[in-house]
């Protein structure tokens, strides 16, 4: 079982100031519409919602952006857009936060992917997907590698893969190469779709259902669980593999042959929407910041749980991680 102590959480986190990480994936914005039920429709059988505030926050590979810039880290995003006004809003959002966006192509032939979200009693009700799942254009994936290779001292490179097109097989190849060819750690949050061309990787993570779907079994037990990862890392040949397992935590599986368990951290849970994308961030931050990828995993576990106690999509605050370390020192 992982461990990490307060002392040594601060210094990863010291760390990371100055650091640069590119993430590559499918962006999106998440609309909320947020409201109280109390009655009925008289034309159907569904709730009516009195709506009382509406926000806008980033998601997908955007919101993995968003919690590198809280950790300190300068994120590059790079993504597709369409030329709509749901992707004006989506850059105004991102550079607020500080987040550098001239890696984002602008294509008029799609939309920006927008979810939009309905809660009603704090509970959601429904949501609205608009989205177009094709593949990138050839000139898309010149364009995020070129912009990839403009920038000077990367310090790591996120695949954040939700199986919207903004990832393409030739892109993980060519991506892949360049980044060994500079000795830039890769990490991959994989879907699908693409789930096996990552070869080679410094650390890949699925969660239980997706591992469980691309090596078509069930992850019942640690046996099970044990047999799933040391697949995963033969055929991947990836140096690590990190099998997250919602409240029973996460798997650690290295290619020295070292197996170890991450214990949840979550003290309530409110909501574990973006939790996933928060751990890749702080684990590809820890690392670059000097951490080796066990306090790396063991940091992004105690970031999941922070995140997962706060409603909505929110960024994982230094302040609120180290408190949750030290909490469990007590």
């Amino acid at each position: 079982m992982l461990k990490l102590d307060y002392k040594r959480a601060v210094e990863i986190l010291n760390g990371m100031k100055g650091k640069s990480i590119a993430v590559i994936g499918d962006v999106m914005l998440d609309r909320y519409f947020w409201g109280s039920v109390s009655r009925v429709s008289p034309e159907a059988p569904v709730p009516v919602i009195d709506i009382e505030n509406e926000t806008y926050h980033l998601g997908g590979a955007a919101n993995v952006a968003a919690n590198l810039k809280s950790l300190g880290i300068e994120p590059y995003l790079c993504g597709i857009i369409g030329n709509d006004r749901s992707g004006g809003s989506f850059i105004e959002i991102a550079k607020s936060l500080g987040i550098n966006t001239d890696g984002l192509y602008k294509d008029s032939d799609r939309p920006t992917t927008v979810k939009t979200r309905i809660i009603g009693n704090n509970q959601q009700i429904a949501r609205l997907d608009r989205e177009v799942r094709a593949s990138i254009n050839a000139e898309a994936e010149q364009f995020i590698l070129d912009k990839i290779k403009d920038i000077k001292g990367l310090n790591g490179i996120i695949f954040e893969d939700y199986d919207k097109g903004a990832i393409s097989k030739s892109l993980i190849d060519t991506l892949s190469q360049y980044a060994k060819s500079q000795n830039i750690p890769i990490f991959v949050d994989p879907k699908y779709s693409n789930f096996f061309y990552y070869n080679g990787v410094t650390l890949f993570k699925p969660n239980r259902k997706e591992a469980e779907k691309a090596l078509n079994c069930e992850i019942r037990n640690r046996e099970d669980l044990l047999k799933s990862g040391r697949e995963l890392l033969d055929r991947l040949q990836a140096e690590n593999i990190l099998i997250t397992l919602g409240s029973e935590g996460m798997m650690l599986f290295s290619n020295n042959g070292e197996v170890a368990s991450v214990p949840t951290r979550a003290r309530k849970v409110a909501d574990v929407s973006g939790a996933g994308d928060t751990a890749i961030a702080t684990l590809s931050a820890a690392f670059a910041a000097g951490a080796s990828i066990s306090e790396a995993a063991t940091l992004a576990n105690y970031a999941s749980g922070v995140v997962c106690e706060e409603p909505g999509i929110v960024s994982v605050e230094p302040k609120a991680l180290l408190e949750s370390v030290k909490q469990s020192e007590n």
